[in-house]
């Protein structure tokens, strides 16, 4: 185990019905691979020492001998191996047989886990061979020359790590053997499985593994029976997936003829902090005398190259999901803007416009609302003030804008009111500090807030998550409205959201202006241009906003320290920066976090469209005058 990360495997061997010699041979060549691979925990399908298709020899006390010497074999076999395996074999006890799944490490029995739910059913018959686990007291057995307990209440558990098994119909029951193990503690449950293959029902089996673990907050192994199990009746076809948290994260090719090794990491520290936010671990009131719990070792180790995939954008849905998603948040953002509008019967709007990107959305969602509520658009005042930065690319694309969506546009400048102000305060105008970058930005909201009184208006925050985290804004210029639209959008998803209105929310002008904004570097034009070329970069001065959006996702969602963050950021961002850029923007990152809760804490009211928010009424809670704590944040000199 590394940083809280356990890496486990869903093995699928190729079997010989009845063959148990030859089974064990093969499920131990995948233990001493998975071993080499890392792997801490290994899974196999159900029943795997002796096959699943061998019926009626279930009954032949013989055949079930032959089982408990081929798990001798591999508890002799892996003595000096520090692997978890669990497999699967038929198990006599007190004149039944239980369809069983064996943990064993190091040669040594850790526990035995009987089937509960035993389908009886259409093509499957367990009933005629197997008795069921539901309820059956702890028992103490000998089992390949070794005392061990049968219980179907087990959990087995480490200093870091707790996980838990159960057997494949386990999962279909209405309420699922482990949704009660995950509350006693168990992180990862391991299921081995025999699920046959039908026209549909691959679709619903990875729907129902990746939703169960996304309930429990759990990493779900699954390993399902594939090739060389009879095809009498049905066809078994290496089903192996493993997912967490509801989200799946490796799964085998089905129909191969190939034994399979699946292999990832699943992230304990993940599952630990969900747990901690949902009320039903919180109010859960355990039953440990119920339960078995047997111990196992798990090393800690200094390093680990992670195999699973890290999305360099978390914020931002892959693939046909995209469109969809910025659908639904621009709805969330529109709607929640009408109902303010509404609530407080007002119907004006007034908005500054600066040609970027943040300020096109947000002028794109206040076009939507007032839509919505049919309010004529020429009520919404779109305000552009030029000042010593601005370019005339983002001040035409600012009027054009306005124009093109035929809102009331006007143009401001605010040189003259900010140099009379320098020379109220004493200021040089020559000493570009940040007296003169936030004098402007204190004036352009000055005259947003005034015209708004004015008018009858309220003003559209333009704002996003991003420039919240890092507090990029000025305190009491950028930093106040009277709503803030985007105020729980991050900057990598604001750019697809304008992409995505320039597509389906826009047409001619419109959509031509708003595809030249996403192609305008990102600048808040606070400091004089350079002939006519914006010479005030953002992501120059605070870093990379992918990189920001990325510890920003981490940081919050799962609580993760700086070294953690930056084993996933140098497995996203491999090829794109360096481990030194990384960790620079990352001692950036946690730096201006803390130091800038400040302005977080009396930010204006802001629709919340995500899991990750910075709203100090519900989403964040943070003193702020916190100073970054090296130690806390795991940060390193």
């Amino acid at each position: 185990m590394y940083q809280n990360l356990v890496r486990v495997a869903a093995a699928v061997p190729l079997v010989k019905v009845a063959d148990c010699k030859e089974n064990s041979e093969r499920i131990l060549g995948l233990i001493r691979q998975a071993d080499s691979a890392g792997v801490e925990i290994v899974c196999f399908p159900e029943l795997s020492v002796t096959a699943y298709t061998c019926a009626d020899l279930f009954l032949k006390s013989s055949f079930v001998a032959q089982a408990e010497r081929a798990l001798a074999f591999l508890l002799s076999q892996t003595e000096d191996l520090n692997i978890v395996s669990i497999v699967g074999l038929p198990v006599a006890a007190d004149n039944r047989l239980f369809n069983c799944a064996v943990a064993f490490q190091r040669g040594k029995i850790l526990g035995v886990v009987p089937k509960s739910y035993l389908p009886n059913s259409n093509e499957f018959y367990e009933y005629r061979w197997f008795a069921s686990g539901l309820g059956l007291a702890p028992k103490d057995i000998t089992l390949a020359g070794q005392q061990c307990c049968l219980c179907a209440n087990t959990l087995f558990r480490s200093r870091e790590l707790s996980f838990s098994i159960e057997i494949c119909q386990d999962l279909w029951a209405v309420v699922p053997p482990s949704s009660k193990q995950a509350l006693e503690g168990s992180h990862i449950i391991f299921n081995l499985s025999a699920s046959d293959e039908l026209a549909g029902k691959n679709d619903y089996r990875r729907t129902l593994v990746a939703q169960h673990s996304g309930r429990c907050n759990a990493g779900y192994v699954y390993a399902s029976a594939g090739f060389g199990e009879s095809s009498t009746d049905v066809l078994f076809a290496s089903s192996a997936i493993i997912a967490e948290n509801g989200v799946i994260l490796a799964e085998s090719n089905r129909f191969s003829f190939d034994q399979q090794l699946v292999i990832t990491e699943i992230d304990i520290e993940r599952l630990r902090n969900d747990r901690l936010h949902n009320d039903s671990f919180k109010n859960y009131v355990s039953e440990a005398n119920l339960w078995r719990v047997h111990s196992f070792e798990i090393k800690e180790i200094g390093s680990l190259d992670l195999t699973r995939e890290v999305s360099k954008h978390p914020f931002v849905p892959a693939g046909d999901k995209l469109d969809e998603r910025c659908c639904e948040i621009f709805d969330i953002q529109s709607n929640a803007l009408a109902i303010r509008l509404a609530n407080t019967g007002i119907d004006k709007a007034v908005i500054g416009i600066s040609g970027g990107l943040d300020s096109s959305l947000a002028l794109m969602v206040t076009v939507e609302a007032f839509d919505k509520l049919s309010i004529p658009r020429s009520n919404i005042i779109g305000i552009t003030m030029p000042g010593f930065g601005t370019t005339s690319r983002t001040e035409d694309n600012s009027m054009v804008l306005m124009e093109s969506l035929g809102i009331s546009a006007r143009r401001i400048s605010i040189e003259k009111a900010v140099m009379q102000h320098f020379v109220d305060i004493g200021h040089n105008k020559d000493i570009h500090d940040t007296t003169y970058e936030n004098s402007q930005a204190r004036e352009r909201t000055q005259i947003l807030m005034d015209v708004a009184n004015k008018e009858g208006a309220l003003v559209v925050g333009t704002g996003d998550m991003s420039e919240l985290a890092l507090g990029w804004c000025t305190y009491n210029g950028d930093h106040i409205s009277m709503y803030g639209v985007n105020s729980g959008v991050p900057k990598t998803l604001v750019r697809h959201l304008v992409e995505w209105a320039a597509r389906c929310k826009s047409d001619g002008e419109t959509a031509k202006i708003l595809l030249d904004v996403l192609d305008t570097p990102i600048s808040p034009e606070l400091l004089p241009h350079s002939n006519d070329s914006i010479s005030q970069k953002t992501e120059d001065i605070v870093g990379p906003y992918e990189l920001h959006d990325f510890f920003l996702y981490h940081f919050l969602r799962f609580g993760y320290n700086a070294d953690k963050m930056l084993l996933f950021a140098k497995k996203s961002f491999e090829n794109d920066y360096s481990v030194e850029n990384i960790k620079k923007w990352l001692n950036v990152f946690l730096s201006r976090f803390f130091s800038q809760q400040f302005k977080r804490s009396c930010m204006p009211d802001g629709v919340k469209v995500g899991n990750i928010d910075l709203s100090p009424r519900g989403s964040l809670r943070m003193a702020s005058d916190i100073r970054l704590c090296g130690e806390m944040c795991g940060l390193k000199k």
